[in-house]
Formats: C-alpha cells, sequence, structure tokens
C-alpha cells in the first residue's frame, strides 16, 4: 500500500502540471483578458493600457506568463486579484470556511438522510417506500438548482410570514443579518435555504447509488450463507452487507468532497452566499484570472487527493482490493 501511495503521488505531479497548463492557455485564449474592465472607460488611454501590461507581464508570451505563474505559485505566491489589488489567496481564503460551513452542513444531512432511505429501500424492494425513495431521487437529480432556490424564495421569503415580526418567514439572502449582532438563531435561519437546495440536489445521488449497491450485495453468494447459518437479518446487514454496498457511495462522495471546496456557483450566487461558488462566478464576470487560476487549481488538487483516499478507503471496506 505505501508503494502504491508513493506512486500514486508522483503520478499526481505531472497530471496536475498539465492541468495547469491546459486552464492558462484556455483562459488566455478568452476575449477581453484582465485589462477588459479598462477598455472601455474614457479615462483610460492607450498608453495607459499598454503601461498596464507591461506592469502586469502581459506583453509577454503565453510561455514565460505560465513560467512565471507555475514559479510563483511554487513560492506561495497565487498572484494579485486584478480588481481588488489583493493577493488572491488571502480572497480564497476569506470565502473559504462561509463555504465549508454551508456545503458540509448540506453534505453530513444528505448522508444521514440517503443512507438510512438507500438501505431500507433495497430492503424493502418495490415496496410503498421504495417507490416514494426512488421518486425522491429522481426528482433531486432531474430538478434544476436554480429552479428550486427561486420556489424556496418565493415560498418561504415572499409568501409566508413570521406570526411574530410579520417580516419574511426565512431570510431570502446573504450569510447573516447585516448590521445585527451575531446571533446564532439568525445565522441558522439564513443557513436553512440554500443547504436544503444543496442536501435535496445530493438526496438523488446518494439514496441511487446506495441502493444500487445494496441490492447488488443481498444477492451475493456469502449473504446467503450468513443468512444459513443462522444469523440474524440485522446481523447480516450490518456485519457484511453495509460495509460491502457502500463500496458505489465512496466513489461519489470522493467525486463531491473537492466539490465542497469549490462551492456551489449557483446556490451560493441565488442566496447571495458569500462562499467560494459565488467568488468564482464575479471572478469570471470581472475577468479576475488571478483569483480563478487559484480556485481551479486548489479544486483539481484536491480531486486528485481525494482519489487516492478513496482507493485507500477501498482498500480498508472490501480486504479483496489489493493495490500492491
Amino acid at each position: 500500500m505505501t508503494n502504491y501511495i508513493i506512486r500514486r503521488i508522483i503520478q499526481a505531479i505531472p497530471l496536475l502540471i498539465v492541468i495547469s497548463l491546459t486552464v492558462f492557455v484556455l483562459m488566455n485564449l478568452i476575449p477581453g483578458g484582465p485589462l477588459a474592465a479598462y477598455e472601455n472607460n474614457p479615462n483610460i488611454t492607450p498608453e495607459d493600457l499598454e503601461r498596464l501590461k507591461r506592469e502586469l507581464g502581459l506583453d509577454a508570451p503565453i510561455h514565460v506568463r505560465y513560467w512565471t505563474w507555475l514559479t510563483s505559485v511554487l513560492r506561495g505566491d497565487w498572484g494579485m486579484s486584478e480588481v481588488t489589488r489583493r493577493p488572491a489567496l488571502v480572497e480564497i481564503a476569506e470565502k473559504l470556511p462561509n463555504t465549508l460551513y454551508l456545503s458540509i452542513t448540506a453534505f453530513i444531512l444528505s448522508l444521514l438522510i440517503s443512507i438510512p432511505i438507500g438501505v431500507f429501500s433495497a430492503i424493502r424492494q418495490y415496496s410503498l417506500l421504495d417507490h416514494i425513495a426512488t421518486t425522491i431521487a429522481f426528482i433531486g437529480q432531474s430538478m434544476p438548482v436554480f429552479w428550486f432556490g427561486l420556489i424556496l424564495i418565493i415560498i418561504f421569503n415572499v409568501t409566508l410570514k413570521d406570526p411574530v415580526t410579520g417580516g419574511p418567514l426565512l431570510p431570502g439572502g446573504g450569510m447573516f443579518t447585516i448590521g445585527a449582532p451575531f446571533s446564532i438563531e439568525d445565522r441558522i435561519r439564513h443557513l436553512i435555504m440554500p443547504a436544503a437546495v444543496l442536501t435535496f440536489f445530493s438526496l438523488g445521488h446518494h439514496i441511487r447509488y446506495m441502493r444500487a449497491g445494496m441490492l447488488d450485495v443481498l444477492h451475493q453468494d456469502y449473504i446467503r450463507t450468513a443468512h444459513a447459518k443462522g444469523l440474524s437479518e440485522r446481523a447480516v446487514l450490518a456485519k457484511h452487507a453495509f460495509k460491502n454496498s457502500i463500496l458505489p457511495l465512496v466513489t461519489i462522495i470522493g467525486l463531491e468532497i473537492p466539490g465542497l471546496f469549490a462551492g456551489a456557483v449557483i446556490t451560493e450566487t441565488i442566496f447571495s452566499w458569500p462562499g467560494m461558488g459565488r467568488l468564482f462566478f464575479n471572478s469570471i464576470e470581472r475577468g479576475d484570472y488571478a483569483v480563478m487560476m487559484g480556485i481551479l487549481m486548489m479544486s483539481a488538487t484536491l480531486i486528485v487527493l481525494f482519489g487516492l483516499i478513496t482507493d485507500i478507503v477501498y482498500a480498508f471496506l472490501d480486504p479483496r482490493i489489493r493495490f500492491d
């Protein structure tokens, strides 16, 4: 296992370099560039634009700019935001806790709900519970996130009113009430709707994969052998079926965890949540390439890292899997 981990880490280095080069080249092919915000400003002359290009190093060939960016990143310098003129790493570090607060809450809620539903749905296949779970999974996978978010805002922020204050039942956006003192209740009320959107969106995938994994395991020979030995239904499910049935869900979780750090772009934008997703969306609008590159490379690194962690978890859950 140790040799496998070392080999995967060594393989990840050229992979991340190729990813960074590809992203860097594609971003530099976008019309406008980092100076697009200044081009339509009547107070900025062509001479000013040329001076800015020289100061930012944008007049150099693309391979020179990439090498400059790469060596800077390796030193811990992710560049400066073209909008705020602050370090891109600082911009990302400020928004990351907000995203984790929202994403991890929704992620945990989704697992707590979907795993029991998926297990019982497989055990009681074609029952009423199974049909309800399948319907929920289908709706969760097919419903557009932006539509569901807007519907929640219309219902709980516009239509329904708080019986005590007479205001909206739930806040329509933001992470807290501006100008109000810190309150856990206020933070939770702002969290409910965006967390509900992300939770419901994840439920569809989690229920479907948990159900499919459990159904596949329940028909295996070793499960029938466990029943033949006289083990109770609970013991068979807990000791033999569950560990192997969760493998497909582990794959999905391993792919989803990097997204927890990158943020939910649509959800955070709809609910004005000050996280990584909204920061990335605003960076695209403003042409803030340093911040965009930082977020994309952080996501790529986490995807490679959690791919390795997922393989290790596989070997732990299923002793038949060997990587040596």
